[in-house]
């Protein structure tokens, strides 16, 4: 593994609380495929972990409810011929998954004002307009 995976400031994923498990893919490898664990589930227990301050790990909860099993996200990688790969694509993805689910609500939108000069022109040209389609009228012409 190439170190600790950080989810947003100086928070990472705690090495002791993954788990892993390994599987045969039915990906990419040829005859590979057939003889070697390539594919890779990782879970990550998010509703005991201490490794995530108290209102991400709500936050988290919340947002990721239809994905959790027990409070327990899951996540597999079995795109690469080699475990190591697959274990690196896995805790990449569930490192950003909680740093999504984690992130602070935007910032409502404060509804602007239309300009008053951009409605006055509006209504000038819409009077303008009507204008010279009333000057079109048959009314005169007889």
């Amino acid at each position: 593994m190439s170190g600790p995976y950080l989810i947003r400031g100086s928070v990472s994923l705690p090495e002791a609380e993954l788990m892993w498990r390994f599987s045969r893919s039915s990906g990419p490898g040829g005859q590979h495929v057939n003889t070697s664990d390539s594919q890779v589930e990782l879970r990550f227990d998010l509703a005991r972990t201490e490794a995530l301050p108290e209102v991400w790990k709500q936050r988290a909860l919340e947002r990721l409810a239809g994905r959790l099993t027990g409070g327990v996200i899951t996540v597999r990688a079995s795109e690469h011929r080699s475990q190591w790969r697959n274990r690196e694509t896995a805790a990449v993805r569930l490192a950003a998954l909680l740093a999504e689910a984690s992130a602070p609500p935007p910032k409502p939108r404060r509804p602007t004002r239309i300009p008053r000069g951009i409605n006055e022109r509006r209504l000038r040209e819409k009077k303008q307009r009507s204008e010279t389609k009333r000057g079109r009228s048959a009314r005169d012409w007889g």
